[in-house]
């Protein structure tokens, strides 16, 4: 289940973030839809809801909600960030399809074990960490086959 923009909006409120036209503005452009989508395409449809957003105002409001939990950051081949509304509370990772750019959610991976052990090895002190495999998901395999 994915945040309401509603839900959102209100913690930004109890984090006394002012809920400016143009921060409902990327809520709107984040929450139009189930794709991931980059800086630059949240800029494009942000503006049509608020013409005189600024680029860095879309930034800070994306490390915010990040921050918070709210959204994800999708790390795909093409070097650029990509960012959607978060379907899952919890600590999750993804699968993302090469070929649509489809971003499945999961939970099931418990890499406690390894975090310690690499912690222990190199005294790097973890602080959290990122999983996502890269592939062709079901309907692309057959398209691109």
């Amino acid at each position: 289940m994915e945040f309401t923009d509603n839900e959102i909006l209100s913690a930004l409120k109890q984090h006394h973030y002012k809920l400016t036209p143009q921060r409902r503005a990327v809520l709107k452009a984040l929450s139009s839809g189930q794709e991931q989508l980059t800086p630059a395409d949240i800029y494009e449809k942000a503006q049509r809801e608020c013409p005189s957003i600024g680029l860095v105002t879309i930034y800070r409001l994306l490390q915010i909600l990040t921050e918070l939990g709210f959204i994800c950051e999708v790390h795909s081949g093409d070097n650029c960030r990509h960012y959607l509304i978060r379907r899952l509370s919890a600590h999750h990772h993804h699968l993302i399809c090469t070929g649509c750019g489809k971003v499945i959610d999961f939970t099931a991976c418990d890499l406690t074990k390894l975090e310690d052990r690499l912690s222990q090895e190199t005294r790097f002190e973890i602080e959290g960490h990122l999983l996502e495999f890269y592939g062709r998901c079901h309907h692309c395999q057959r398209v691109y086959a």
